[in-house]
């Protein structure tokens, strides 16, 4: 099982994880993150007794672009890093836009007009492994590719993440 180590904690903005929880990702897009409570204690030689607790990040939220990563990556923890290739980059810029332009971010039909859906999913791992400003940079080259503004970034991760769940 992949969990967040101590690293992890800091980019989550201070979220400390439970080691031995799952990311939950809800249909809505929100992510359930594991994080360990805070632990009060007369001295050092005092035991901790802290049960696990939960944090619900939404899209936009700091820490949800490396949680959404973390979550994917817990989908299957064999799969090797993400690489993304010319053209799998230039599919899933065409595909972020198309799920953009849909009112609902219906992503089935754009997935379904993929060429090579495996390859966008792994240009959209690599860009969630990114964080946050790759989302923003991925988002801006959708925008000069597709046309029309860049999407904010949290629109972005939701669209990914969407995708995601929907390859997965």
């Amino acid at each position: 099982m992949r969990t967040f180590g101590p690293g992890a904690a800091f980019a989550l903005g201070g979220l400390g994880t439970t080691v031995g929880m799952d990311i939950v990702r809800n249909d809505d897009g929100t992510l359930v993150v594991p994080v360990e409570p805070d632990r009060a204690r007369e001295s050092d030689d005092d035991p901790i007794e802290a049960a696990a607790t939960t944090r619900v990040l939404h899209p936009g939220e700091g820490g949800y672009d490396e949680a959404l990563a973390e979550w994917d990556a817990q989908q299957n923890p064999d799969r090797e890093p993400a690489v993304s290739t010319r053209a799998g980059r230039a599919e899933a810029m065409t595909l972020v836009h198309a799920v953009a332009e849909t009112e609902k971010h219906d992503v089935a039909p754009a997935i379904a007009a993929l060429d090579d859906p495996e390859a966008s999913a792994e240009a959209l791992r690599h860009v969630l492994v990114g964080g946050v400003h790759s989302v923003e940079d991925f988002a801006k080259e959708v925008a000069e590719a597709e046309g029309g503004d860049p999407l904010p970034a949290h629109t972005a991760t939701k669209i990914i993440g969407e995708v995601l769940a929907e390859l997965d």
